[in-house]
């Protein structure tokens, strides 16, 4: 690409991610490639002797170009935030949650939680009938708004990098949706793990 002008380099990205997408989604991009969002992976470069826990954790996640953790993370940081082709986000972006997230621990079926969180759904409606309808809708919910890049930055440690993420669910009655944060951890590759399903309204 580097024998090509500007614009000829241009036109060959996008529609290498037109092709991209399309040969994994069946499906065209929404929209002109220009005007996607720009994300960033960032990559841990091994110099030294020692390295950071945190970066280490951050190797290899996917991030909005406007919105990652500090960087340089500290100094002599050698890591370095590489673009990324909107087309692999969206085809990479996965959200997961274990079940037990929701039972035992949301809906308090052992009686060994002390949160009071199963009050707040059971209020709305749900009962632990409805743990696996959640479990979807939430990862639904979770995965559209990282590729929208709808999240916030949280704690970063040698645990990982957390995000909140809002989500919205209808009020079984029919009167209304309640609009709650869950957390996730980023993991490489574009891949969220749950860390809680109510994290506070």
């Amino acid at each position: 690409l580097h024998l090509l002008s500007r614009r000829q380099r241009q036109m060959c990205i996008r529609d290498r991610n037109m092709i991209y997408y399309k040969r994994y989604t069946r499906k065209l991009l929404p929209q002109k490639a220009a005007e996607h969002p720009r994300w960033v992976q960032w990559t841990h470069h091994s110099e030294g002797k020692t390295h950071c826990e945190e970066c280490l954790m951050l190797d290899g996640c996917f991030f909005m170009a406007s919105n990652h953790p500090p960087y340089p993370h500290h100094p002599f940081c050698h890591c370095t935030l590489e673009p990324v082709d909107y087309a692999v986000v969206l085809i990479n972006a996965s959200a997961y949650s274990d079940y037990r997230k929701f039972d035992p621990y949301l809906f308090n079926t052992t009686g060994l939680q002390t949160h009071n969180k199963e009050k707040l759904f059971k209020e709305w409606g749900y009962t632990v009938e409805d743990a696996r309808w959640l479990q979807a809708e939430i990862e639904r919910q979770a995965k559209e708004g990282y590729i929208a890049g709808k999240y916030t930055l949280g704690k970063l440690n040698w645990n990982g990098q957390r995000i909140s993420i809002r989500v919205i669910i209808p009020r079984r009655d029919g009167t209304g949706e309640v609009s709650f944060i869950t957390g996730w951890m980023v993991e490489p590759g574009g891949k969220l793990r749950m860390t809680t399903p109510y994290g506070g309204k």
